[in-house]
């Protein structure tokens, strides 16, 4: 099974996709989150590109696990992917992933130009990665 998650910035989207068996993560593109039609084009397109069965939201909860207005921004645009494409659309808890994807290039000794550019596809490898663990641990069962 494909999977295709999405870091959703503000700004910038960053997009991975699983292998054919649903294993390992790799980060494809960030693009741009408006105009809001060409954004859903694009993962349309990319949905049918790849081959995609799922696609996985980065949900971004606060600390506490509450939910921000940025969260709820994500939750409106996964009803409108629902409501488009022929998947599911589901949510994983993102917390952090921003983070980890920014200290890891980092540590690649990456120049904060180069890092801006990448960092939101590298957080979607992270998201989309933590969900194929969980399904992989809890036996391929959905969250």
């Amino acid at each position: 099974m494909r999977v295709m998650a999405l870091d959703m910035g503000t700004k910038r989207v960053g997009v991975a996709v699983s292998d054919a068996m649903g294993w390992t993560a790799q980060g494809l593109e960030v693009m741009a989150r408006e105009p809001r039609e060409a954004f859903y084009t694009a993962i349309e397109k990319l949905v049918r590109e790849h081959e995609v069965e799922r696609l996985v939201l980065g949900l971004p909860r606060r600390m506490d696990g509450t939910l921000g207005p940025e969260a709820q921004r994500v939750l409106a645009v996964r009803k409108d992917l629902e409501e488009r494409l022929s998947i599911e659309v589901t949510t994983w808890d993102e917390r952090l992933s921003t983070a980890a994807a920014e200290r890891v290039l980092l540590e690649a000794d990456m120049s904060r130009r180069k890092r801006k550019k990448v960092v939101d596809k590298v957080a979607a490898t992270f998201i989309l990665q933590g969900y194929l663990d969980y399904l992989s641990a809890s036996g391929g069962n959905r969250p």
